[in-house]
């Protein structure tokens, strides 16, 4: 697991903001996972008075917890602008609206203890290292409070690592976390009695443009730290795509297999570190 910046997170939050617009068309397995993710919720005994959705998007999770929670104050977080204002279209049907925070998840503009919940559906790939942003949830999270998440795992997107390594040998898909090192940076982060399991999810294609096409729509750039300048050839894309021909299935379609990483972990009863930033908990930032 990395120790130093793997990822470039301005360029991360470009595309983001670039993708929102057509982010929830493409955006099938994500939703799909959120509610895997959210229906854990069922077997956890938890009535938080406050909520934080982490790495929100435009809301896959905001207004379900919202719904299981309408005493709570649920606060949907993310870094890109353009996500939070698809996820804040208003919902005539709730009573109590979310709040809309535009931050980094490696400093949150929260109160230490503050939140009895964090739930963070795919976020935490974009966080490399883990410790800065797994400390900052452990900081803000009160006594006896959860965090409950999702994440990918090593193997997402193997055919298309696998495709390109027959090409040349540079960096076109993210490195990602295995659930054992999550584990690992839980606890180191103060989190105690941590679960981690994962499951693998398969998405197919007709082709593998179709699959390049949705990565982009759902902002799914390769912003790695060490990936290659400039635009890829047409000729090394051409070799890309003969070489994942050799994953087609006998069902005709591409395979595109996703390593979905769940987990969820506690804070103790021993008083998270002083609050900082000092002035609590903004109720809310215009979008």
């Amino acid at each position: 697991m990395t120790d130093v910046p793997d990822l470039d997170l301005r360029q991360a939050r470009r595309a983001f903001e670039r993708a929102a617009g057509r982010y929830e068309a493409a955006a099938v397995l994500q939703r799909e996972v959120a509610d895997r993710l959210l229906a854990r919720l069922d077997y956890i005994r938890l009535q938080p008075r406050r909520v934080l959705d982490l790495g929100a998007g435009t809301g896959f999770c905001t207004w379900p917890l919202q719904a299981r929670y309408p005493r709570a104050q649920v606060l949907a977080m993310d870094f890109a602008h353009a996500m939070l204002r698809r996820a804040r279209r208003p919902r005539r049907w709730f009573r109590r609206t979310p709040a809309f925070v535009c931050a980094d998840a490696r400093a949150l503009p929260l109160a230490g203890a503050s939140v009895e919940l964090i739930v963070s559906s795919l976020m935490l790939q974009w966080c490399r290292p883990l410790a800065p942003c797994l400390a900052e949830m452990r900081r803000v999270l009160a006594p006896g409070g959860l965090l409950l998440f999702t994440t990918f795992g090593p193997d997402t997107l193997k055919e298309l690592r696998a495709a390109w390594a027959q090409v040349d040998d540079a960096r076109h898909v993210h490195a990602f976390d295995d659930m054992h090192d999550v584990g690992d940076a839980l606890l180191a982060a103060g989190f105690v009695d941590p679960v981690v399991d994962m499951e693998m999810l398969t998405v197919t294609y007709a082709d593998v443009l179709d699959l390049m096409r949705d990565l982009q729509a759902i902002g799914a750039h390769n912003v790695a730290t060490g990936r290659r300048a400039g635009l890829t050839g047409r000729g090394a894309l051409r070799a890309m795509m003969r070489a994942y021909e050799g994953f087609r299935g006998e069902d005709g379609r591409l395979p595109a297999t996703w390593e979905v990483v769940y987990g969820h972990a506690w804070v103790g009863e021993v008083p998270p570190p002083t609050p900082w930033p000092a002035g609590g908990i903004p109720l809310r930032q215009k979008v």
